[in-house]
């Protein structure tokens, strides 16, 4: 009888574990709006402890949401990223999805992405991304021919506080705004999620 309960104990923990794979495999079809997820991004949790830790945090998120009325919450997001004098590290998960969608009603997105929607921009944002630059050196990282080149994409970025001026360089060397790193970096994995095929 006590073996007949041990194998009937271990066929469910098999169960609860193809079920735990299914519910990944689905919460990812939701954030990525219906679409199957690659092999690659399908990676279940590592353990029941992780598992529960992703299902705490949907719960939380979906509970603030109907409390708040609001349409939804933003998916957790956290980063890293390393350039040639410092470590960048954000975690967020408190963004309303309607947060979000009055960006675009009160024409903020339209504004920044107007700032940075042009390959030279984004260009010299790459380059200041990965190491503070002067004009000059921009010159020559991006391709340009002419200081003025630089200086006529550099404005905008500069206005947007998206570009600064480095105050621990030589005078005239750029950085990407330490403030705005986490928001470009993710702007570029939200253009990934919007063209990547899954």
């Amino acid at each position: 009888m006590a073996r007949e309960l041990e194998r009937e104990i271990d066929e469910l923990k098999s169960q609860i574990d193809d079920i735990k794979k299914v519910l990944t495999v689905k919460l990812l079809e939701i954030q990525l709006g219906g679409r199957q997820p690659s092999v690659q991004s399908v990676q279940a949790p590592r353990d029941a402890a992780q598992t529960q830790s992703v299902q705490d945090t949907l719960d939380r998120m979906e509970e603030a949401s109907r409390a708040n009325g609001e349409t939804g919450r933003v998916v957790s997001y956290l980063g890293v990223f390393d350039n040639s004098q410092q470590r960048y590290r954000w975690v967020q998960d408190k963004i309303s999805t309607d947060e979000l969608f009055q960006l675009v009603e009160d024409r903020t997105a339209e504004k920044v992405l107007s700032c940075v929607g042009r390959n030279e921009r984004l260009s010299i944002l790459l380059a200041l991304l990965k190491e503070p630059m002067t004009v000059a050196a921009l010159v020559e990282k991006c391709g340009y021919n002419t200081t003025g080149q630089v200086y006529h994409h550099l404005k905008p970025l500069i206005a947007a506080d998206l570009v600064i001026e480095d105050k621990k360089a030589p005078k005239g060397t750029y950085i990407v705004q330490p403030q705005r790193v986490q928001g470009v970096v993710m702007l570029l994995a939200g253009v990934h999620g919007l063209v990547v095929h899954f």
